[in-house]
């Protein structure tokens, strides 16, 4: 076993063996006193957890809130960026579900499925500042009947902005950082007057990349918040708008193969040598010509081009939301909201000509996918307490319409990534617009029995959601033709049942010991947008496939809670199953154009069944020292070989892709008086990127350090502290996360460009000041 490994094994063990002789006859801690650290559900009938800011101050101000959630059980967040905010290569899954298959909500508004490239929705980076963050609440693998999700399958995470400040204040957060990373963040609260209070923040925020690209590498991002609130004794309202504005240069995706011919963690492509970059693409074999093409050095022409490219995300986000209080046992909410986006994803293709047959003839074009998402919808619901029973009923609906189109430029040189693109393209390869209308009900009855030492929930929730593809010609100079094979499909999808049940019980042995169990069903729309659903086909594909059916799941799972004077401890077991899973295959390479021989494909092939545990363990034996240990266990394979072409593909009882079937995670924190130190260190286990498991990456450990001193008041400044932060301490390379658009049954060669590397160690500097 791996020694930094087996440290966080240790780290687990000593917690665990710690539980059996702390807190033996205190009462335990209240919710308010947990959320200091961590909440781990007390009083849940479902396995729940939380993380508040707090469990942030390991990491650089700035890191996505999605990036600390792999400190709790059961979570695999990765992302090739330290702080976790690079879109492209962001990813989480949770027992063995994919985000795409979570939900994912802010203040009770959808963040959509959190997928690349999204059509429904939009990351929790675009959404909230860090700042802001109040509370991320993760339920593991049952969501609340309410959650507004129509990916769910495997669980729910939901974001909380924090609430203004009752005094008027303010706070300026500024953060310098390796490979120019600069970020700066300021917030004014108005206090509260009579009910009402409010805040306004912004951030602007640049970085480079790490890799070795020394042009056209330029990360900026600036984003606006603001929330308000008025609350008397009768109701509670709330306003939220966000605006977010963000270009960020990616990194290459590296395979096994190039690896070992030597490219190494840090490969970045040409750029700033343009010559170099085109020498390499007459190699290519849509574009050879001997003499011109360079072979030299362990790259060739598939491994990147002048840079990795540019996305660009405009978003805008705002709701509206009301509590009302008509009687002391009846509860009233409603919520309105809007969502717009705007975003260009910009790269480099080798192996197409520009200007063909000219003196200006390059083997280079500019590739440029355009997005939109215009969303509106509202949620309500209401809740009653007869008696024993507290009854809840709720729904929501959303309308959106969104798109995804793809066009091809002729170049003359190298250019700058990071605006908009602009003048009529050359050519449309594909453009759909789809219509989308999704309606959720769900009903419920919790029953309070024994003083409250048990309750018993059942409920459901109806589902009916649609989408409407339509092709459309583009705005290129060359319209698209609707015969063209890289053309998408005009086409109609519906995911619908009327009755998916919940249920649920809670029993508090005694005032330390909790015992859970829940049970639960739901159903997935189809996923949309640009290589990621069904509907991102050729039209001949889409009239050919047989009728696919929506993704659907069932989780069981149970568990025990201590809640002690100095030990917080619970322990989950579960069961999924996990039916109709949708797959597509695409198979040429993801740098590849879409054509008569490149092209996704979906297919129903059968099941996934997950079984595992979860521990954790939070150990507080003083004032100023905490211990937070996590440890999973999940065993996640396929029920069933699948046909693809003809042929069989041997997967039953493989391990499911990008599934580690062990994590660990600890964080120590320490403070005395001005002094503050948090360590964090976290194992992921081995993972596979082949259906039939032939290849895959070994586990790893990355550890995270972070220390400040509070000067407290300081002149006008009512507290001033100092941070510093070093992320991947013992500058462990690895590979973080994987593109599951590429995934393949088998990779012999190691050939698929699969992955990102990790960030190296790099450290930051912060200044915090409130007045």
């Amino acid at each position: 076993m791996p020694m930094n490994h087996s440290l966080l094994a240790l780290a687990v063990a000593m917690a665990m063996a710690s539980s059996a002789y702390a807190g033996e006859t205190a009462a335990p801690a209240s919710a308010t006193e947990l959320d200091a650290v961590s909440v781990i559900g007390s009083g849940e009938l479902r396995q729940v957890q939380r993380i508040t800011p707090e469990n942030l101050t390991v990491l650089p101000p700035g890191t996505s809130p999605q990036k600390v959630l792999n400190l709790l059980p059961g979570v695999n967040a990765q992302s090739t960026d330290a702080l976790g905010t690079n879109e492209q290569s962001m990813t989480v899954s949770l027992r063995g579900f994919t985000g795409t298959k979570l939900g994912h909500t802010l203040d009770g508004v959808p963040l959509g499925d959190s997928a690349y490239n999204n059509y429904n929705g939009l990351s929790i980076n675009r959404a909230l500042l860090s700042e802001n963050l109040g509370m991320v609440e993760l339920a593991q693998g049952i969501g609340n009947l309410s959650t507004p999700s129509t990916s769910n399958l495997g669980g729910a995470i939901a974001y909380f902005s924090n609430a203004p400040l009752k005094e008027m204040g303010g706070r300026v957060v500024q953060t310098f950082g390796s490979d120019a990373n600069r970020r700066s963040f300021a917030r004014f609260d108005t206090g509260e007057y009579n009910g009402f209070s409010m805040y306004v923040s912004g951030m602007n925020a640049g970085s480079d990349l790490w890799n070795d690209q020394a042009a056209y590498n330029d990360s900026s991002t600036r984003q606006f918040n603001t929330k308000a609130m008025y609350e008397n004794q009768w109701m509670r309202l709330t306003g939220f708008a966000d605006a977010s504005r963000t270009t960020q240069a990616n990194y290459f995706y590296l395979s096994k193969d190039s690896m070992a011919r030597g490219l190494g963690w840090d490969w970045g492509g040409y750029a700033p040598d343009w010559a170099k970059a085109v020498a390499k693409a007459y190699c290519n074999k849509g574009t050879y010509v001997a003499a011109r093409c360079d072979a030299s050095g362990p790259d060739t022409d598939a491994d990147g081009a002048f840079t990795a490219g540019q996305i660009l995300r405009n978003d805008d986000l705002y709701y509206l939301s009301g509590e009302f209080f008509p009687t002391d046992t009846l509860t009233l909410r409603v919520l309105g909201y809007r969502h717009q986006d705007d975003g260009e994803g910009h790269n480099w293709n080798s192996g197409a000509w520009s200007n063909k047959g000219t003196a200006q003839e390059l083997p280079i074009i500019f590739r440029n996918t355009l997005y939109s998402i215009d969303r509106r919808g509202g949620t309500f619901g209401a809740e009653w307490q007869l008696g024993a029973h507290r009854l809840q009923a709720g729904g929501w609906y959303e309308e959106n319409t969104s798109s995804a189109s793809r066009y091809q430029s002729a170049v003359d040189g190298p250019r700058d990534f990071s605006g908009l693109a602009k003048g009529q393209p050359d050519v449309g390869v594909f453009a759909q617009e789809t219509e989308w209308k999704t309606r959720q009900f769900h009903l419920q009855d919790t029953v309070h029995l024994l003083g409250d030492r048990l309750r018993l929930e059942g409920g459901f929730k109806a589902v009916n959601a649609q989408s409407r593809a339509r092709a459309l010609p583009g705005i290129a100079k060359t319209p698209i033709a609707p015969t063209s094979n890289n053309q998408f499909a005009t086409g109609n999808l519906r995911a619908r049942d009327a009755f998916l049940p919940s249920a649920g019980v809670y029993f508090q042995l005694d005032a330390r010991q909790e015992l859970f169990a829940s049970y639960a069903e739901n159903i997935a729309m189809f996923q949309g947008g640009f290589k990621l659903g069904p509907q991102a086909v050729s039209q001949a594909t889409w009239d050919s496939q047989a009728t696919l059916k929506p993704e659907q799941s069932r989780t069981f799972e149970l568990g025990y809670r201590w809640i002690g004077d100095s030990v917080q401890l619970s322990l989950a077991g579960y069961d999924v199953r996990f039916d109709n899973r949708l797959l597509q295959y695409n198979p040429c390479d993801s740098r590849q154009p879409v054509g008569p021989e490149c092209g996704n494909r979906f297919y129903n092939v059968g099941s996934v069944d997950s079984r595992g545990a979860e521990l954790t363990v939070l150990w507080t034996p003083t004032a100023h020292l905490g211990w937070y240990n996590s440890a999973s266990f999940n065993d996640s394979t396929y029920g069933s070989d699948y046909m693809q072409n003809g042929v069989l593909v041997p997967t039953k009882g493989k391990t499911q892709t990008d599934t580690p079937k062990t994590l660990l995670a600890s964080e120590l924190k320490w403070h005395s008086g001005p002094w503050s130190l948090d360590l964090r260190g976290e194992y992921t286990g081995k993972r596979y990127y082949t259906y039939t498991n032939d290849q895959g990456f070994g586990g790893f450990t990355v550890f995270d350090a972070g220390a400040g001193y509070d000067f407290g008041q300081l002149g006008v400044l009512q507290k001033f502290k100092l941070s510093f932060n070093v992320t991947n301490l013992t500058n462990k390379r690895y590979a973080s996360n994987l593109d599951s658009s590429v995934f393949a049954p088998t990779d012999p060669a190691g050939k698929l460009y699969v992955f990102h590397a990790s960030a190296p160690r790099q450290v930051f500097l912060s200044l915090d000041a409130r007045f």
